[in-house]
């Protein structure tokens, strides 16, 4: 009897198990071969079983991506890249294998898409140190994941992954082609798919050793919060900031990157103490707006404090996707149907947003209020053409069931005409 030959890697066929059921709860699009995770899930152990024996035995072969490009809030377009789910169960057991061992290795200012760091905290320590300091750099990196260099991030894995299928396989999912809606494929020669499971991990690994380390090595005074490649530093003079900028350039040049000039400035945190008037007295970071606000200190006493909102793009954003509702049409549901439908949308909302100055989301909701007012006169007939009796009827529910709607919770409740 032939006895099969061993595998030349070893790879448990539990990790790829685990690797599917993280898959799954991630959910996501179907890549260039149109199959979904339910798809995908019908044939499980067949397609779990072919994917753990051409990883073993070195013989898989990333297909190539699906790239959907995606508008700037700002114009332009993002090109994401969505792999197959079998692809994207095959970079989560690498993944798995490799992110313990990187984890200790990050700064500790580092946020993105790592365990046990938030937006929120990354927000939060952005927000007391420009209290302790006057001015921020705001930078942009033009183009971050389609101009990481293969050859420097290689050389990084290489450092930290002593198994060689790991290696292997990230270089060829680097080098894994861009197919395009109309099936055309471009080759890659540089950059990593913005949507890929691995490339969250390698972007904070290159970022590691191209940003943070060479700051606190060459900058350690300089603090900074970075979440993937937005990133915020905080100088005590704007001379300061000037200097850091230019060494900057210089750096990310050496890593085959670029700063985005016309999108990072330097920033004056202005407050109730800082003077004068500055070239630019703002900035976003992770949806939120960095700007002198109105604050309330411990004897009730108000004050001007550099404070984080919810940015006016974000706001934006909600007010459209309100509108698309189109609730007011809905008059074949009961409002207690229509707050169960988009509940969930407006609590995630209002968790993410509402986490700083949440009395800034206040007038983002009242726009959907005043469409269950126009949704009351179209449902009621008592209410028909009588849109202040409507708004009366609509505020003493919002009194009397507050937890009905999401947006309700946080007090945004009043006058709606």
């Amino acid at each position: 009897m032939n006895r099969p030959q061993p595998k030349p890697f070893w790879i448990s066929k539990h990790a790829v198990l685990e690797a599917w059921e993280r898959v799954k709860a991630n959910q996501g699009a179907a890549g260039i071969d149109a199959e979904s995770i339910q798809d995908f899930e019908r044939r499980l152990k067949d397609n779990l079983y072919r994917i753990w024996n051409r990883m073993s035995s070195g013989s898989y072969l990333p297909p190539p991506v699906r790239t959907v490009a995606i508008p700037k809030a700002g114009g332009g377009e993002r090109k994401l890249g969505i792999p197959t789910v079998a692809d994207r169960v095959a970079q989560m057991v690498v993944k798995r294998r490799l992110e313990p061992r990187l984890e200790p290795l990050f700064h500790a200012d580092s946020y993105g898409y790592r365990l046990f760091k938030s937006a929120h905290e990354a927000v939060g320590r952005a927000r007391q140190r420009c209290w302790r300091y006057d001015w921020v750099l705001d930078l942009d990196i033009k183009g971050f994941f389609d101009n990481i260099p293969h050859d420097l991030i290689m050389r990084a894995v290489r450092k930290h992954a002593p198994e060689k299928w790991v290696v292997l396989y990230i270089e060829r999912w680097l080098k894994a082609p861009a197919q395009d809606e109309q099936g055309q494929q471009t080759p890659r020669d540089k950059g990593t798919p913005q949507g890929g499971v691995i490339s969250p991990l390698l972007a904070n690994l290159f970022l590691h050793y191209a940003l943070d380390a060479w700051l606190a090595r060459q900058h350690p005074n300089i603090p900074f919060e970075r979440y993937a490649d937005d990133a915020i530093l905080h100088c005590r003079t704007r001379e300061e900031a000037e200097r850091l900028r230019e060494a900057i350039i210089e750096r990310l040049a050496e890593c085959g990157l670029e700063l985005n000039l016309q999108k990072t400035k330097i920033v004056y945190c202005k407050d109730e103490d800082r003077r004068g008037h500055h070239e630019h007295e703002k900035f976003t970071f992770l949806g939120y707006e960095f700007r002198p606000r109105r604050a309330k200190n411990y004897r009730g006493k108000y004050f001007i404090s550099f404070l984080p909102a919810v940015s006016d793009k974000a706001a934006k954003k909600i007010r459209q996707e309100v509108k698309r509702w189109k609730l007011h049409l809905r008059s074949d549901k009961t409002i207690t149907d229509l707050a169960r439908m988009f509940n969930p949308i407006i609590r995630g909302w209002v968790q993410y947003y509402g986490h700083y100055y949440r009395s800034a989301l206040h007038p983002i909701f009242r726009p959907l209020d005043r469409t269950l007012v126009r949704w009351a006169c179209r449902k009621y007939k008592k209410l028909r053409g009588h849109q202040r009796r409507a708004a009366h009827w609509l505020r003493r529910l919002s009194v009397r069931e507050p937890k009905l709607w999401a947006h309700w919770e946080i007090g945004v409740r009043g006058r709606v005409l």
